[in-house]
């Protein structure tokens, strides 16, 4: 498996150093740090490009008492495109079929609209809450309101890394269904900084569906690798060879 590129890590550096040209500190103006944010957040783009990461979905029906793993790949392509290949999948066949299946096309649907997701000024309304003692770490809080009902826009909040400010979490609920089989989507998605660049850790995620009742979905993220080019051929979850 190969590593990041020399290029993608070069620009990660001098990006962070910039961005850490400025310390942080409370009374630091909301203008300052949201400024800092898009900044970092365009980098996080830029690097997470191109990459691909093996990941594991558990997914429960409580009410049913029926649950399943999978194992898969995610990939975004240059061009931003998200795709999961299935690597293997254990469990109940209705997890697979009615939940993973169902959130995953969900998850490529909404990214492969063409419209701009961006946490940005021209997505979003912000209103920052200073920085704060969150889970025993310092962050920068600010409360999130999308300006329209888009899929994949959500009403939440982010916290932010002082230093860097780069996405640490997000959290919310999403303020349009991207399936009719969805009622309410809400999650909490976990980053981990590493080498100045946020990935992807961690998503918790609660759904309200209308046939099956609540379904509670956890991913872990594993190691990121450059993808092939001809890598995220599969974008239906479940696709490739189950064990």
């Amino acid at each position: 498996m190969r590593s990041l590129g020399i290029g993608i890590v070069l620009s990660v550096l001098f990006s962070s150093a910039s961005l850490q040209a400025a310390p942080p500190g409370a009374d630091e103006s909301d203008t300052a740090v949201l400024q800092r944010y898009l900044i970092a957040s365009e980098t996080q783009k830029a690097a997470m490009r191109g990459v691909r990461s093996d990941i594991d979905i558990e997914a429960r029906l409580p009410k049913l008492k029926k649950e399943g793993r999978m194992h898969a790949l995610r990939s975004i392509s240059k061009l931003g495109q998200v795709t999961y290949r299935g690597l293997g999948f254990s469990g109940d066949a209705t997890i697979k079929k009615d939940v993973i299946a169902r959130y995953l096309t969900a998850d490529v649907q909404a990214q492969g609209t063409g419209q701009d997701l961006s946490i940005t000024p021209a997505n979003y309304k912000f209103k920052f809450h200073g920085l704060q003692d969150q889970d025993g770490q310092s962050v920068y809080v600010f409360s999130v309101k999308p300006r329209k009902k888009q899929v994949g826009l959500f009403k939440g909040e982010i916290w932010l890394d002082p230093d860097t400010c780069m996405p640490l979490r997000e959290q919310g609920r999403f303020v349009k269904n991207p399936s009719i089989f969805f009622k309410r989507m809400d999650f909490v998605r976990k980053y981990e900084l590493r080498d100045g660049i946020s990935r992807p850790q961690h998503i918790d995620s609660v759904v309200q569906t209308r046939i099956v009742g609540p379904v509670q979905i956890s991913i872990n993220f594993g190691s990121y690798t450059l993808a092939p080019d001809d890598d995220g051929a599969d974008a239906a979850a479940g696709a490739g060879d189950d064990q």
